[in-house]
């Protein structure tokens, strides 16, 4: 159930000549601020409650960690410790639970500025070794100025991590849902799903929500001695540094946020949205394939195109297709082709390929990275505990043969059941982010996982935000994506350099179907 999930390895990124500047901290408090509020009303509320949750939150705060070498096989300068932080913040005296939490230094003390921590997405992701990915793939301008920071957030690795003991079988997600027989298994699969998680970490299951995770980054934070906090975070990581801006407006430095999601759509609108945004990314890939039938001969026409696609579907119905290591029937040949399709190049490689395993031929396939029972369980844990989800099956039902009908290629799937139906609900309501905290968004504009329209929702919410958007950009994350974009790049590290955001919204410009180049 990998849906936000951002998991590739840091590629090497443009060396910036860029100088940053020291900006004066402010003292940190530890207060949750309401939702709704702004940045200024956040602060005041912030300030009414800094004493009292001060000395509450002082056992976790000044804490001494006791840092070692991570691994023998990794550098002597990656270091990790255990943080301890409350399960509920609404009880710190309560039970307590380990976050695992890495660091590598500055490579000039002289310069240092404080630290930058990173969220790789997810949820489930975990972080703790973006530090040394980053260390070699960041600019010196900001490795002489930052520690770098990582963490496994709260349930996820090292940080007292749920597992539900789920099968194999159990895992996948989204499920098919075109008929009652399809909805009848799913609401099965779901209801089995959440009674193993309610089992074996049902106590914990209400607090592992993105809201207990920013707390947990402030915690580490003041541990650490910074008056204030610098972050990147892609994907899910978005929501997690929105929620912290919410959260804690006055430690906020410099926080750049890659392929943002929805805040207002946390989680299940995120996953419907698929449904029309991926018949919007099949329209358009149609269109250039067909440009380019005498290469990948599936059609000189859009239409034509579509129906080489149908056909493979049909045809994986009828008699599934062997495709490099899977075997595919129509359904999987859907959920596994929808994200490709937003690289006009990448889809067309891969129908054409699909096409040739069809017809017999050996192919290789699509290279496959599965996740971890514990991301998964994780991954469930933050979605249902964020926000409330429907709890009658019938709402699921209605929906995914309501958007199957309007969205063929992905409908179905993005409407379909989820364990959150069955699951405990989050211990406190879900955060509202509206606030206008200084930050920088970077959006490609045919994302598949999060997709330009939930990024300018983001924008919108975060009012003080500036916004990066690369035209016909593809691929899912921006500045370590598969893509590259000179442009975006030097926007989003020369913020986190220098500190200065673009007088306006910026617009970089990409080659569909290329490795992207700004201009």
């Amino acid at each position: 159930m990998q849906h936000f999930a951002y998991r590739r390895r840091l590629v090497p990124l443009l060396a910036l000549g860029v100088v940053a500047g020291l900006v004066p901290g402010l003292v940190a408090g530890a207060a949750a601020a309401a939702p709704g509020q702004t940045a200024a009303r956040q602060g005041d509320a912030s300030a009414r409650q800094r004493g009292a949750d001060t000395r509450q939150l002082a056992a976790y705060t000044r804490q001494k960690l006791s840092w070692k070498r991570c691994a023998d096989d990794k550098p002597a300068v990656f270091q990790c410790a255990t943080l301890k932080v409350p399960l509920d913040y609404r009880v710190p005296e309560g039970r307590r639970i380990d976050v695992a939490i890495s660091r590598i230094r500055t490579s000039d003390p002289g310069k240092r500025r404080g630290i930058l921590t990173m969220n790789p997405g997810g949820p489930g992701g975990p972080g703790l070794e973006l530090p040394v990915e980053a260390a070699d793939g960041l600019p010196k301008a900001l490795l002489d100025q930052y520690d770098l920071v990582g963490f496994d957030p709260r349930g996820v690795g090292r940080s007292t991590p749920v597992s539900c003991g789920l099968t194999r079988d159990e895992l996948p997600y989204p499920r098919v849902t075109r008929s009652t027989a399809d909805a009848v298994a799913n609401e099965a699969w779901a209801r089995g799903f959440a009674a193993k998680c309610r089992a074996a970490a049902g106590d914990r299951l209400p607090y592992n929500s993105t809201r207990n995770t920013a707390r947990d980054m402030d915690v580490m934070r003041a541990v650490l001695g910074e008056k204030k906090l610098t972050y990147y975070g892609v994907s899910y990581g978005t929501a997690l540094g929105a929620v912290y801006m919410q959260l804690f407006p006055h430690r906020v430095d410099r926080f750049v946020l890659d392929s943002a999601v929805d805040p207002g759509r946390m989680w299940r609108g995120m996953f419907r949205i698929w449904g029309p945004e991926g018949e919007r990314a099949f329209q358009r890939w149609t269109k250039w394939t067909a440009d380019r039938d005498r290469t990948y001969h599936l059609g000189a026409s859009p239409a034509a195109v579509a129906r080489s696609f149908w056909r493979l579907v049909a045809r994986a119905d009828t008699k599934p297709i062997v495709f490099g290591e899977a075997t595919l029937d129509g359904p999987a040949v859907r959920d596994l082709l929808r994200p490709e399709l937003y690289s006009v190049r990448k889809g067309a490689e891969a129908v054409a390929m699909l096409k040739r395993a069809a017809d017999g031929q050996s192919v290789p396939g699509l290279p496959a990275e599965e996740s971890s029972e514990n991301e998964i369980a994780s991954q469930t844990a933050v979605l249902c505990a964020d926000a409330p989800w429907p709890r009658d099956p019938g709402v699921y039902r209605r929906d995914a043969f309501h958007d199957a009908a309007r969205h063929p290629l992905y409908g179905d799937f993005a409407a379909s059941i989820i364990p959150c139906a069955y699951w405990p609900k989050g211990a406190e309501p879900a955060t509202t982010v509206d606030n206008d905290v200084t930050s920088l968004i970077v959006q490609n504009e045919w994302d598949p996982q999060t997709p330009l329209t939930g990024a300018r929702a983001m924008h919108r919410a975060l009012k003080g935000s500036r916004m990066v958007t690369v035209d016909e950009g593809e691929g899912h994350g921006v500045v370590f994506g598969d893509t590259r974009n000179t442009c975006a790049e030097n926007a989003a590290l020369g913020y986190l350099a220098t500190g200065g955001l673009p007088d306006r919204d910026v617009t970089c410009h990409a080659t569909p179907g290329r490795r992207g180049i700004g201009r």
